[in-house]
């Protein structure tokens, strides 16, 4: 009976690892502002809150954290940006409103 709690919390154990870095994992294949819009409008919320971060941190060329606002405000930016795109393959960082009349 021991024997089976001890494998129960192994397992658990291994479990919350792997699922901790499969956001790792994520983080690192994140293309931020190279995300195509196709791709940035099929992610999840979390997914697409990651990619801009990830965005606007290039743009800025810095590490620190952007605040909630900036990342809300150019998430909204980029999903209604990239929801009227010509080429759904521009990528976030050159969806604009030209993008829009034109195949960019």
């Amino acid at each position: 009976m021991r024997t089976m709690r001890w494998t129960a919390v192994a397992a658990l154990a291994v479990g919350a690892t792997l699922l901790s870095g499969c956001t790792d994992v994520e983080r690192a294949l994140n293309k931020g502002g190279d995300t195509k819009c196709s791709e940035y409008l099929a992610q999840d919320p979390d997914d697409q809150r990651m990619t801009v971060t990830k965005f606007i941190k290039q743009q800025t060329n810095t590490e620190s954290e952007p605040t909630g606002t900036s990342v809300d405000f150019t998430m909204a930016s980029v999903q209604a940006l990239c929801s009227v795109q010509a080429n759904a393959d521009t990528p976030i960082k050159n969806a604009d409103i030209a993008g829009i009349f034109f195949n960019k």
